[in-house]
């Protein structure tokens, strides 16, 4: 086996098999020339459904580059954001493999939809709503988000049954100019101020950082920019008001 393939093994399960493996098949041939990892003999992907850090970055790797076509176009911020977060998440080795693994996908035909639900049927919410914040970011790597790629991250985050308040209130987080705090609570304007503490409450834990604790230190660090984001639209809000 590869010294790449202890890795392989440990941290990847279901996105070996299915639409996910098949597009990433012939890169992990190459990876594993000794024929030691068989993605074929890992279809039967629906009887598992743990998410392991390796499943997860693979689902993002496939999704990142449906963004990064969706205008046609592949800008190097954008490939400088991607590889960025791979070094972080896997050090300069695992990370250059993934970026060959990237490269590749790039130049096929990625059938979104059926990637989309192959994510949903294994992933929970938490991790699924951390993969609409890391779209967002890939998207915006050169300065601004175009139409075809929110158009792109809208259909994903249907196809992964994102509650639209959820994706409303993320990609207030992109937005230009100081994000609107209500948004980002998912409340309106004339909300309460016993709706925004609800509202605050519901989505400080839905969105806490330990619900992706077994994806590793790195991808919590990311949750925490989400949860810390609606830590400051509620504080934002309370100066405002001047309640406690």
């Amino acid at each position: 086996m590869s010294r790449y393939g202890a890795w392989i093994g440990g941290a990847i399960g279901w996105a070996l098999g299915g639409p996910i493996g098949g597009i990433l098949g012939y890169t992990f041939g190459k990876m594993f020339s000794d024929n030691s990892l068989s993605v074929e003999s890992n279809d039967n992907w629906n009887g598992n459904r743990q998410t392991r850090p390796g499943d997860f970055s693979l689902a993002l790797l496939v999704l990142s580059a449906a963004v990064m076509k969706a205008d046609d176009r592949v800008l190097k911020s954008e490939l400088d954001f991607v590889k960025a977060f791979l070094k972080n998440n896997f050090g300069p080795n695992q990370a250059d493999q993934l970026t060959l693994m990237l490269r590749d996908v790039l130049k096929q035909e990625i059938r979104v939809k059926e990637v989309s639900e192959q994510i949903r049927h294994h992933m929970d919410l938490s991790k699924r709503l951390l993969l609409i914040q890391y779209l967002y970011g890939i998207a915006k790597a050169d300065g601004e988000i175009h139409s075809s790629e929110i158009h792109q991250i809208h259909q994903i985050a249907g196809w992964l049954r994102i509650p639209a308040g959820d994706l409303k209130s993320i990609e207030e987080m992109f937005s230009a100019g100081t994000s609107d705090p209500f948004k980002v609570l998912e409340i309106t304007k004339d909300a309460t101020d016993s709706e925004v503490k609800k509202a605050y409450r519901k989505l400080a834990v839905k969105y806490h950082p330990d619900k992706v604790l077994d994806l590793g230190e790195s991808h919590r660090k990311q949750a925490r920019e989400r949860f810390d984001a609606i830590q400051n639209a509620y504080e934002q809000i309370k100066r405002e008001r001047g309640f406690k």
